[in-house]
């Protein structure tokens, strides 16, 4: 496991197991989601029907991507009740449990983009493009925009997201150009890149888990010791400052919809500072001591890191 300091318990202290608890949690979710999907097309066992934009579990309920919904109706069509009731559950569930839950462990993209940022923390790669965290809203609206313009949902036969789910149950084909260019921008052009600045459907979820219940809480904020490693392997290192290092009796709560809940900062954190709970949660009185190293590592986001 990298670590940002020294100082930080080493794996061997607190053990493999205990440093990566979350993570292998998100894999075995992600991989079960898709195994699931699988059943049918493999082996005739129809658990779940469909794919991450429209989907069918035991043949009864349904479930509906919010961004691929709102595609369609910008593109002149009404949706079916089916995917009305989809999108109503899928929207409540998420808004509940956190938006941005569905990147870190239900989409397959993921996969290859926390490939990417673990060789370049492990390669020391820093820099890249400096591109800003709001541009995914921007390209969100240009979806909506695109599929107004033309009546179809075209973003869709270019959505990394459907393509690498798409492709890995019914066969990838040229599908793979599009993983392999993903895995490459975030490698070499911009860390955490395509989750973390561009793709739409994680800006929808966002503002869908903007106010969930779930929320990580930096609960012994007091115990921090500036190691910096949870910044290190934070996706949007930038939420992590306001619960953090906030003002003396302020929030302990990462309010962002932009976090995940990927839980890599309890993984991690030697002194056991975060944890995951509820907003309703009682607040750790603050320090009010946003460190210098703590400031620019916030300011500079990691350097893209």
């Amino acid at each position: 496991m990298e670590t940002a300091n020294s100082n930080s318990p080493t794996v061997e202290e607190r053990g493999w197991l205990r440093t990566r608890k979350w993570l292998l949690l998100r894999r075995a979710s992600q991989l079960s989601i898709l195994g699931l999907f699988l059943l049918g097309p493999w082996f005739g066992i129809w658990i779940i029907t469909g794919n991450l934009s429209a989907s069918l579990l035991l043949g009864e309920v349904p479930m509906t991507d919010p961004h691929a919904f709102l595609q369609t109706l910008a593109a002149g069509h009404w949706p079916a009740a089916e995917l009305v009731a989809g999108v109503v559950i899928v929207v409540s569930f998420y808004g509940i449990i956190g938006g941005r839950v569905f990147c870190a462990w239900v989409c397959p993209v993921n996969l290859v983009t926390d490939a990417a940022a673990a060789l370049r923390r492990h390669f020391g790669l820093k820099g890249g493009a400096n591109l800003s965290r709001s541009m995914r809203y921007w390209l969100l609206a240009a979806t909506l925009l695109l599929a107004l313009v033309t009546g179809e949902l075209a973003w869709e036969t270019v959505n990394p997201v459907t393509i690498t789910h798409r492709g890995l149950i019914f066969g990838m084909g040229v599908g793979w150009l599009v993983v392999f260019g993903v895995f490459l921008f975030d490698l070499s052009i911009a860390g955490n890149g395509w989750c973390g600045r561009l793709c739409p459907t994680g800006a929808l979820y966002a503002l869908v888990g903007k106010k969930s219940l779930v929320r990580v809480r930096a609960e012994r904020r007091d115990a921090c010791n500036d190691c910096l490693d949870c910044f290190v392997v934070c996706p949007e290192p930038n939420v992590i400052t306001p619960a953090l290092k906030g003002a003396p009796g302020g929030s302990d709560l990462i309010e962002s919809g932009a976090c995940t809940n990927c839980g890599r900062c309890i993984d991690v954190c030697g002194q056991e500072v975060f944890r995951m709970g509820t907003r309703f949660g009682k607040t750790t009185k603050g320090v009010n001591r946003t460190s210098g190293a703590c400031a620019r590592t916030d300011k500079a986001d990691l350097k893209q890191t």
